[in-house]
């Protein structure tokens, strides 16, 4: 099959965009040209890299006719961000394509409720990204099954892997933290280290790329998390990680209100969103529709990331 991929060289597209490649399918990637793969593989070579500013296309209305100029059948969108955006592909490419893949988030669910949360789990978003993905999720679904461009919707955790930093214990992305972590010394966690962050590789977020680009019966018309089996609280995030580096833990508590004071604004907006998610996904839907099962641990998702960074 011919297929497009836009966005194709950051987190998710360094592991699906040399799978494709791989399983016989003829890949154009869609990129601002900004950023390599995370990766070396030699499967690149076989992939068209075709340089495109999304936004400005976008204004000028012309971003939707590009990608359908392609003449692909299956389009996998890595990069959407406003129901705008996407009512413009699906615009262009309806009755042109098979296959539409939205990349979505898990934060279009808002806090966790019951949990595991399931995929059918009621909509609470907050903050402008989930509030802007779970409305595309409710367009791109109601088009779906409308008779649109047939979509499917994945949804990923706290994207992780070698090449960047991964959410950290505290809920933001200060390397001190692991840098603390590695040598014993305290670390302050908000309230009593009890909220959850879910992480997931990026590798495995392919995974379900894949297995609904070739379960499509199953998949059109769906939406799939796309996380590590289980979550992790913060207090036993760090616990882990210390015991990774051979280090006794030692921990302290405080209300988040007193604890964001010892650490800079942004860290502070950061974690507060990943603890008013607090997310705890399930996977049961993806294994039982999709025939998919995460490779990789939340710890070990986040302990191969770990590994590849300069801690000091």
């Amino acid at each position: 099959m011919q297929i497009v991929v836009i966005g194709g060289t950051g987190h998710i597209g360094t592991y699906l965009v040399p799978e494709l490649v791989r399983r016989g399918h003829q890949v154009t990637v869609l990129t601002r040209g900004g950023r390599t793969p995370y990766q070396q593989d030699g499967a690149w070579s076989r992939v068209e890299l075709v340089t495109a500013d999304r936004t400005a296309e976008e204004s000028a209305g012309t971003f939707g006719d590009r990608v359908a100029a392609l003449a692909p059948d299956v389009v996998i969108d890595l990069i959407c961000f406003t129901p705008d955006s996407a009512r413009q592909l699906v615009e262009a490419l309806r009755g042109k394509v098979h296959h539409l893949l939205h990349c979505g988030t898990i934060w279009v669910h808002g806090p966790s409720a019951t949990v595991p949360t399931r995929e059918d789990a009621p909509r609470a978003p907050f903050g402008d990204y989930g509030i802007q993905k779970a409305a595309i999720e409710t367009y791109l679904l109601d088009q779906s099954r409308r008779g649109g461009v047939p979509t499917t919707i994945v949804h990923p955790g706290h994207i992780t892997g070698p090449g960047w930093a991964p959410v950290n214990p505290a809920g933001n992305l200060d390397l001190a933290v692991y840098e603390k972590l590695a040598h014993g010394e305290e670390l302050v966690l908000p309230n009593l280290g009890l909220e959850t962050v879910q992480h997931v590789h990026a590798a495995d977020v392919a995974g379900v790329f894949l297995a609904a680009l070739t379960n499509r019966s199953a998949a059109v018309g769906e939406s799939f998390h796309a996380v590590a089996d289980g979550a992790m609280t913060l207090r036993g995030y760090a616990e882990a990680v210390a015991a990774w580096f051979g280090q006794e833990v030692r921990l302290r508590f405080l209300p988040f209100e007193q604890w964001k004071e010892g650490v800079s604004e942004q860290d502070a907006q950061i974690t507060y969103d990943h603890i008013a998610h607090s997310p705890h996904c399930s996977m049961e839907k993806a294994a039982r529709l999709l025939g998919f099962r995460p490779r990789y641990t939340a710890l070990e998702a986040t302990l191969e990331a770990i590994s590849r960074l300069q801690i000091t």
